[in-house]
């Protein structure tokens, strides 16, 4: 069987997805947004924090609870004027990925008329959160429009300004100028539990404002793909195309979340609709109101989730918690005292389940709080304190993207050392230490479990690597063994569980 081995001269350069999820957000503001001056409001939404009494819930009409939220529940109505794009419409608007967001009359108004393009006409929903008129919707409802138009279901109908977009948790906040407008109770979603009642309040198709009910399916949904930050409640309740930016309300009528999209072959509902939380929606709200932009919090650490393979490496018991791949120089997460190898379970009082859990709390924490945290290392659990930063940039940013298998081999890897070719070749920092991964023989267990050309073998069973002789010698007898090592991929570094077992 062969081993690692030395590569000769010739390396194979491929390409590869970042190799952790780096946690940190994305501090954005639209030129209007930038254009604005002046001195901001300072807002803190009140949230409801009672809990629903289940045992009590009612059995019969609804009438009580939408005739409490549905005043505040608004039909927006956009206007786009057509722009100079080279190659397709961006969205491609008829496409049914854009049909679960938007009415049939978005897009659809002569988009290529005798005259050329003519304006383009979007639906949607929004809810009144505050007397003086901000309003909570979607990004992708208000993104690109240049007039957005405010019905109250009393008749009036207002012309609103977009206070502040965030593209990554797919929201906005818009704003009207009235007073004594009826408002919806934030409630505090971290208390919805699968199986609570849920309604959903907006104007699908441009019929007018439809209530439907359902339950709450599931909760902290993610990986869905459809935004930077998901931490969606599911439901079965009816959401349709201009139900986007739309309230889903408890039986209190409390405000759970904004619904924002459906899976869907059609376009329609199929049961599955996904609704962002508000207390998502809260952080993001304020920040947008206050700051013009949402500035979201940065520890400066690689991160991946436990695999059942990682967590017999590191003697965890289970796979809750996020490990810690990489740990950024002079970052918040340093001198905090973070290791590599580190396993967060608990993060500002939270319970850490995963990678996205930890990226969704430490995004929601406002730069300069320092927060506790908890971490087992070695075994041992140990209580540390950090003090968040703002993201300096989302060019910080990697994304654990690519599964890890858990099984695999060093049988068919080749490594040479790391010289200043190599570090050019595949933007290496000086800073890392290691053996430069040349080749991994195709169909190889090393492929299979995710080891490329072009990665880092820094650790081997938690031991430094400092070049290709450490690395031979560290693998030299573990031939038929599990082996843990640590690489660095991309930017940043991660653990690879490499099982030649069954081998």
């Amino acid at each position: 069987m062969k081993r690692l081995h030395y590569a000769l001269s010739t390396r194979l350069a491929i390409g590869f997805l970042a190799g952790g999820l780096a946690i940190a957000g994305t501090a954005f503001a639209s030129k209007k947004i930038a254009q604005q001056t002046g001195a901001r409001k300072e807002i803190n939404l009140p949230i409801d924090p009672t809990a629903i009494s289940r045992e009590t819930l009612p059995s019969g009409s609804y009438a009580p609870v939408v005739e409490k939220v549905a005043p505040a529940v608004v039909k927006l109505t956009t206007t786009t004027k057509p722009r100079r794009t080279s190659g397709a419409v961006p969205g491609n608007l008829d496409d049914p990925f854009w049909q679960r967001f938007f009415g049939e009359q978005f897009g659809r108004s002569l988009p290529h008329g005798p005259m050329g393009p003519q304006l383009r006409h979007g639906l949607g929903s929004g809810v009144i959160v505050t007397d003086d008129g901000y309003i909570l919707t979607n990004n992708h409802v208000v993104d690109g429009a240049d007039e957005v138009k405010v019905s109250l279901n009393d008749g009036r109908e207002f012309t609103a300004k977009v206070i502040g977009r965030d593209p990554k948790s797919d929201l906005a906040v818009i704003k009207i100028d009235a007073t004594k407008l009826p408002t919806v109770t934030l409630s505090d979603s971290d208390n919805v539990q699968i199986g609570d009642v849920a309604l959903a309040i907006g104007n699908p198709f441009g019929v007018g404002q439809t209530v439907t009910s359902g339950i709450v399916s599931a909760t902290r949904r993610g990986g869905m793909g459809i935004e930077a930050y998901e931490d969606f409640i599911q439901t079965d309740a009816a959401i349709n195309p201009g139900n986007s930016g739309g309230a889903l309300v408890d039986i209190k009528g409390r405000l759970i979340g904004i619904n924002t999209a459906i899976v869907s072959r059609t376009g329609g509902n199929h049961g599955i609709g996904f609704a962002i939380p508000s207390n998502l929606a809260k952080s993001v709200m304020e920040s947008l109101i206050q700051d013009g932009r949402v500035t979201r919090g940065y520890l400066g650490v690689t991160i991946q989730n436990i695999t059942p393979e990682l967590a017999e490496a590191f003697d965890l018991n289970g796979t809750k918690g996020a490990l810690v791949g990489g740990v950024l120089p002079d970052s918040p997460a340093a001198t905090a005292g973070l290791q590599n190898g580190d396993v967060v379970v608990e993060f500002n009082g939270k319970t850490v389940t995963d990678s996205r859990r930890l990226q969704l709390e430490v995004a929601q924490t406002k730069p300069g709080a320092t927060v506790p945290l908890e971490v087992i290392r070695n075994g041992e659990r140990k209580k540390l304190e950090v003090t968040v930063n703002a993201l300096p940039g989302e060019g910080r940013m990697a994304r654990a993207d690519s599964p890890q298998s858990g099984a695999g081999t060093l049988d068919g890897v080749a490594v040479t050392d790391l010289d200043n070719r190599a570090r050019t070749e595949f933007n290496v920092p000086n800073d890392v230490k290691g053996a430069l991964v040349t080749q991994v023989e195709p169909g190889s267990a090393a492929a299979q479990a995710g080891l490329k050309a072009g990665d880092v073998l820094i650790e081997i069973n938690r031991k430094p690597v400092a070049n290709a002789d450490d690395a031979i010698r560290l693998t030299a007898k573990t031939e038929g063994e599990r082996t843990l090592l640590r690489v660095w991929q991309n930017g940043g570094s991660r653990y690879v569980v490499v099982d030649e077992r069954d081998s």
